[in-house]
């Protein structure tokens, strides 16, 4: 297994503690930029890999608006890089990790299914849809063994400061303001990164080339309510929330139907939000000394 990581301001090295310990010489870190033909075409050419999974990506919708050549690079460039060195080196699966923004905005109700259509609102979305469609394009160009996963919101531990939960959660610890978008009734499905992990494993042994997969954790919620529990569990009043200005191009609702992906995979969600809220939060309680240096270093929270 080797992971391939370019190290930007959101990439940290101490989230791979112990894992060399675990899996010994069946793990390699290799620092390299997946948007670099040369670096990747060496790689694929000293190993022989079943199966390449694109996890890489800026994803972050507020950084994407203000620089979003960073995002063209990695993950249009980076994914066409890896397509092609992939291709030409014999990989035989090649598994696009994306997101449920990629279909725009819900009404108050529906979810996005495998069918809905795509409606990028930002640059972020715009460029992994954009990246899927490369994707695709290789399976029915190529024959390449492409599978397109989209996942909701994820949560859980080792997540960087910047994401909704994590910010929300130090800025309580830290008694400072919490800031919520608009109005704050913007409403995302949550899936746990254990289920979200669990369901790429699945597609990745199961699915079939040149699907869709939708990954959806069942965890629906309006984003207020979601600060207004984490605040509830940390013992702290409501009125650190703080309203800001709306974030251009806001999405209004994402939710997910991921009954196709329990259909055809050995998959399903099982863990409930609000239970993997509680540890989610008592992570980011027990390891501050993980998340203090990222904040300093990202010079915005």
């Amino acid at each position: 297994m080797t992971n391939v990581d370019v190290l930007t301001y959101a990439g940290n090295l101490a989230n791979l503690d112990g894992v060399v310990e675990e899996h010994g010489e069946r793990y390699e870190f290799f620092k390299a930029d997946i948007a670099s033909a040369d670096q990747m075409d060496a790689l694929m050419t000293e190993h022989q890999f079943y199966a390449v999974i694109n996890f890489a990506a800026e994803s972050h919708v507020d950084r994407s608006i203000n620089s979003p050549l960073n995002f063209i690079h990695t993950n249009v460039v980076g994914t066409s890089v890896l397509l092609d060195c992939a291709r030409r080196h014999g990989v035989q699966r090649f598994i696009q990790i994306s997101t449920d923004e990629v279909y725009g905005s819900l009404g108050p109700t529906g979810k996005f299914s495998e069918q809905s259509p795509l409606d990028p609102s930002s640059p972020y979305s715009a460029s992994k849809a954009g990246a899927d469609l490369l994707a695709l394009a290789s399976y029915k160009t190529y024959g390449q063994e492409v599978i397109v996963t989209r996942c909701s919101n994820n949560y859980g531990p080792f997540q960087f400061p910047e994401k909704l939960i994590p910010l929300m959660i130090i800025k309580a610890l830290r008694n400072e303001p919490l800031p919520v978008y608009g109005d704050g009734m913007n409403v995302r499905d949550w899936i746990h990164v254990k289920d979200h992990c669990a369901a790429i494993v699945a597609a990745l042994f199961e699915g079939k080339p040149g699907s869709l997969y939708n990954f959806g954790g069942d965890g629906e919620m309006v984003n207020v309510d979601v600060v207004k529990l984490i605040l509830e569990k940390l013992g702290k009043p409501e009125s650190l929330i703080s309203f800001v200005i709306d974030r251009l191009g806001h999405d209004r609702r994402y939710a997910i139907d991921s009954s196709f992906a329990q259909r055809e995979l050995t998959w399903k969600p099982r863990c409930d939000f609000k239970e993997g809220l509680d540890d989610t939060i008592q992570w980011y309680i027990d390891n501050q000394a993980w998340w203090q240096p990222l904040l300093e270093r990202a010079g915005r929270y």
